[in-house]
C-alpha cells in the first residue's frame, strides 16, 4: 500500500537581497528553481525585474509599477523586516511539524490597498502537474491569447473559466517546453504541486473579508522574447490579480482601521511511500 511520508523542508533566505528565498529543501530535493544572473545581486528600488529564480516576495504589485512590487529589490533587516513606499512589511519564518510557515505583518495606513505573491519558481519535471479543487474559478491573462484559438476580446483584463482546463486549456499540466506561456490566477487558498513521488503542497492562511488566490506563471519556453527558457510559478497571493492597477472590487487586500494585516503561508512537503 502506497503511503504519504511527510518530508521536513529547511528554507534558506538572503535578507539582503529583498528577502528572497534561495532555498526549500527536504528529502535530498531542492523545491526551487534558480537561475544565475549577475544583475540580480545590484538592483536598487525601481529597477526592472530581474529573474533569478528562489521565491521572491512581490508587494504592493506583482505586474506593473513597480516591477514585481518595492520589496524584492531593497534590502530587509536581520529580524525580517523592509519599509517602502508607504507600508512596513514584518516577515518571521519558522518551522511547524516539518513545514514552513511564514507568518507576515503589513503596517500602513487604513484604506492602502494592495496585491502580495509568493513568487515562487519550481524545479518541477515535464511530468509535473498543478492539484487543485476541480471548477476552482479561475482568471486567464492574454499572453495565453496564441493559445486559445480564437481573439482575445478586445479591453479584456482576463477571461474565466474553470480549473483544471479553464478555457479549454490544460494549465494543470506544468510538462516540456513548448513554446507557450500562460498566467493564471486560480481562486483558492490551497494547491499542491505533484511531481513524481513527491508532494509540495502551498497553502496561505488569511482573515475573513481578505482575498486569497493562488497564482500560476506557465512559461513553457515562450518567454521572454528572443531568449525564453522553462520556469513555473506556483504564488500563493492576497488578492485575484496580477496588477494593482487593474484590480476591480474584491480583487486586492485593504488595510483596516487597526492599521496592519496579518497572514501565513505554509510549504509542506510528503513523499509517496510503499507500506
Amino acid at each position: 500500500m502506497v503511503t504519504m511520508v511527510r518530508v521536513p523542508l529547511r528554507p534558506r533566505l538572503d535578507l539582503a537581497h529583498g528577502g528572497r528565498w534561495t532555498s526549500l529543501s527536504g528529502g535530498g530535493r531542492e523545491w526551487l528553481w534558480t537561475r544565475p544572473d549577475p544583475a540580480r545581486g545590484t538592483v536598487a528600488p525601481g529597477a526592472g525585474f530581474v529573474d533569478a529564480g528562489g521565491l521572491e516576495e512581490c508587494l504592493p504589485t506583482v505586474r506593473g509599477l513597480p516591477d514585481h512590487g518595492d520589496v524584492w529589490s531593497r534590502p530587509w533587516s536581520a529580524d525580517g523586516r523592509v519599509r517602502a513606499g508607504g507600508f512596513e512589511l514584518l516577515r518571521r519564518v519558522t518551522e511547524e511539524a516539518g513545514a514552513v510557515v511564514a507568518e507576515y505583518r503589513l503596517l500602513a495606513d487604513p484604506g492602502y490597498t494592495f496585491v502580495w505573491a509568493a513568487h515562487a519558481l519550481l524545479d518541477v519535471g515535464e511530468d509535473a502537474r498543478l492539484v487543485a479543487p476541480a471548477g476552482t474559478v479561475t482568471r486567464v491573462f492574454p499572453e495565453a491569447a496564441p493559445m486559445l484559438g480564437r481573439p482575445w476580446p478586445a479591453g479584456a483584463p482576463y477571461l474565466e473559466g474553470s480549473w483544471p482546463s479553464p478555457l479549454g486549456l490544460p494549465l494543470d499540466r506544468l510538462g516540456p517546453a513548448d513554446g507557450t506561456m500562460a498566467g493564471a490566477v486560480l481562486r483558492c487558498a490551497a494547491v499542491r504541486v505533484a511531481d513524481g513521488p513527491d508532494v509540495l503542497g502551498l497553502r496561505v492562511e488569511a482573515p475573513p473579508g481578505v482575498p486569497v488566490s493562488t497564482a500560476l506563471w506557465r512559461n513553457l519556453g515562450g518567454f521572454p522574447a528572443g531568449a525564453p527558457y522553462r520556469s513555473v510559478g506556483v504564488e500563493p497571493m492576497l488578492g485575484a490579480v496580477f496588477d494593482l492597477a487593474e484590480a476591480g472590487p474584491g480583487d486586492a487586500a485593504v488595510v483596516p482601521a487597526s492599521g496592519e494585516v496579518t497572514w501565513r503561508l505554509v510549504l509542506a512537503a510528503e513523499r509517496m511511500s510503499d507500506g
